[in-house]
């Protein structure tokens, strides 16, 4: 069998406008998977290739660091079967400056930048925010604003990676809320963790993974995930999850994204797998 060949049911949970609940990586260049994850004799170039048929999502680190060229992203999207999704981490030094408001040109620069090309594998944006970065109610506000809302006549996606504690307050729920924006829920200690739903899908990067499970997350872990997933995804909101207000009413179905990310990074594709077949 070619090592390339997509797992037959990867992308059949939904279709059209129905709700996915989608599971990936960070990337899809580490050398350590090339030895537990990408089959012997598989030569880099194609490693997108494979990746993309194992999992139904990846999330882009590489956009935090630098710009990509409109070329790349056309590429990216020429290796990826219907159906797969990029998560795009915006620039840095959109989100990384004291006064975020003054953010409009570095936004714009990015999303007119050749992202576009992605076509229908363009997923949510994460715009990711340093931790020590406090929240500052009228700032985040005209940051909010300048966020543009289509490109090229689709709707983007926008998700809020916020890592400072003073973002766990009724004011920027309400906030995100009334821009319909998401936000990140992690499972890691290092950052502030709430699960409380500010947008019309659910974000999740879960950083968890231990190196001594060969799955990253142990069994009974996985199967709790499987069962948020679902609830997220059927419009609920898990209540064993940690937020800052009440859960959210509502029944209306969500895209979900899943992500394994850092931890234990060699573990990661297998963790995302065993989330998969249980979904």
């Amino acid at each position: 069998m070619n090592p390339i060949d997509s797992k037959p049911d990867l992308f059949t949970a939904a279709t059209g406008n129905a709700p996915r609940i989608r599971v990936g990586i960070g990337g899809w260049t580490y050398a350590p998977w090339r030895n537990n994850f990408y089959p012997a004799g598989l030569v880099q170039r194609r490693e997108l290739e494979y990746a993309s048929r194992h999992v139904s999502a990846i999330e882009i680190n590489g956009t935090y660091y630098g710009a990509q060229k409109p070329a790349t992203y056309a590429k990216w999207r020429s290796e990826t079967p219907d159906g797969f999704l990029f998560s795009l981490k915006a620039p840095r030094y959109t989100t990384d400056r004291r006064v975020l408001a003054d953010a409009g040109s570095t936004i714009d620069a990015f999303v007119h930048g050749g992202i576009a090309e992605l076509g229908d594998r363009l997923g949510p944006i994460n715009w990711q925010f340093v931790k020590g970065k406090p929240f500052e109610r009228d700032d985040f506000a005209a940051f909010l604003d300048l966020l543009p809302r289509e490109l090229d006549g689709v709707a983007l996606r926008h998700v809020l990676e916020v890592r400072d504690r003073s973002f766990l307050c009724d004011d920027y729920l309400a906030l995100a809320r009334r821009h319909r924006v998401a936000t990140v829920f992690t499972d890691s200690t290092e950052y502030p963790s709430f699960a409380d739903i500010t947008g019309d899908f659910v974000y999740a990067r879960l950083m968890g993974a231990q190196a001594k499970v060969e799955t990253g997350y142990a069994a009974p872990a996985l199967d709790a995930w499987a069962v948020r997933a679902r609830e997220w995804s059927s419009g609920g909101d898990p209540a064993d999850l940690p937020r800052v207000g009440a859960a959210a009413a509502g029944s209306t179905p969500r895209d979900v994204f899943v992500y394994f990310i850092s931890a234990a990074k060699n573990r990661n594709p297998a963790a995302a797998m065993s989330l998969l077949s249980r979904l």
